[in-house]
């Protein structure tokens, strides 16, 4: 009998970091050191402590690096690889990796951002919606470097903004998803495609929604955010 904590996870961990390559110019991004350990130590061991037992981790640029600095086993967690032989962006490395999955729903966790979510209301909202794809959502104050989500009343999302175009509050990615496995089965297979740029703007419309949650939220993506990981995770028990 399929169990939730049985859910297959994709970490997307094959990202080039170009916008802090000057920072970790010897290593992937996901390794670079925060607070001590490479950054995805701490995707991971926020996965097992919402009770994950398998993670495969989507790999690229240096993937004989992640793996070495991981290995089969991280904190109770089962780990696999999918390293694509070229880049395909983040909808076609899911792809790629997605004859790995072998649950009916997929959660999907960006390499380089990190929030804090419950498991069991991400998919209690996304069976009430009867959801294709959710996405987790956080209101901030300030939006001018992300781009934003728009929803409507019933939490779909409606519309993309590029970064920059909007100032002010608003719902930004929080790089992480709850899809139907069948979904990602439409994605082209070994084609460079964007899950934020390509794959979800043509589903808007569709059985796209957000699950906005309150946590905390990091990214890593810039020189600022990168500097200011450290403090953040002192404050985030794992």
């Amino acid at each position: 009998m399929y169990k939730f904590s049985d859910i297959t996870t994709i970490i997307l961990a094959g990202g080039l970091g170009t916008r802090i390559r000057d920072l970790v110019s010897d290593r992937p991004k996901v390794l670079a050191e925060i607070k001590g350990k490479p950054f995805i130590f701490h995707l991971l061991n926020q996965l097992a402590s919402l009770n994950i037992k398998e993670v495969i981790i989507s790999t690229g640029y240096m993937a004989d690096e992640v793996e070495k600095a991981l290995g089969s086993n991280y904190n109770g967690l089962k780990l696999q690889y999918s390293q694509e032989e070229k880049p395909l962006g983040t909808a076609g490395a899911l792809r790629f990796a997605s004859v790995k999955i072998n649950s009916p729903e997929c959660l999907i966790m960006n390499g380089d951002s990190f929030v804090e979510f419950e498991l069991d209301p991400l998919r209690s909202f996304h069976r009430k919606k009867n959801a294709g794809i959710t996405m987790v959502v956080k209101k901030i104050d300030d939006i001018k470097r992300f781009g934003v989500v728009e929803l409507n009343s019933n939490n779909e999302i409606i519309r993309f903004v590029e970064k920059g175009s909007l100032v002010g509050e608003g719902f930004i990615n929080a790089g992480v998803y709850l899809m139907e496995s069948e979904l990602i089965n439409t994605i082209p297979l070994k084609m460079p495609c964007s899950l934020e740029y390509d794959f979800f703007p043509m589903q808007v419309s569709k059985s796209l929604f957000a699950h906005e949650v309150s946590g905390s939220f990091i990214d890593i993506g810039t020189h600022e955010s990168f500097y200011g990981a450290d403090k953040f995770f002192e404050r985030i028990e794992l």
